[in-house]
């Protein structure tokens, strides 16, 4: 089920998402100062591919006060607004039967954008 899932999600838009994600963390990483907020985009590129079947877990080792640092930062420069983004299509996708799975891929992605630093996906 989750391959299935996986094919559909990068027909309907996961791949183009993907993209930018990927498009956006290489400008990010074009900086000393952006390299670790790129990293970060990266991550959630990873998990636009393909996000069924994966799980977002938290690093027990993830640096602390850094961590709550770079998260908040990373809130006020945009992840608020990738935050909400997914959260808006999780909901629109969630209004058909058929489209719940997708829908709570876009919450798990939703969450990883509000704060990506500390988390490992598996």
């Amino acid at each position: 089920m989750n391959i299935i899932g996986n094919i559909l999600w990068l027909i309907l838009g996961g791949l183009v998402t993907a993209i930018e994600y990927f498009i956006s963390g290489a400008i990010l990483c074009i900086t000393i100062i952006g390299i670790p907020f790129g990293i970060q985009v990266f991550k959630m590129g990873v998990l636009a591919l393909w996000p069924f079947g994966s799980t977002i877990t938290t690093n027990p080792q993830s640096g602390g006060c850094l961590s709550i640092l770079m998260n908040i930062i990373w809130i006020l420069i945009g992840g608020i607004w990738i935050a909400l983004t997914h959260l808006l299509f999780g909901l629109l996708c969630c209004i058909t039967i058929i489209g719940i799975p997708f829908g709570i891929q876009h919450f798990k992605l939703a969450a990883l954008a509000l704060a990506p630093f500390g988390k490992n996906i598996n």
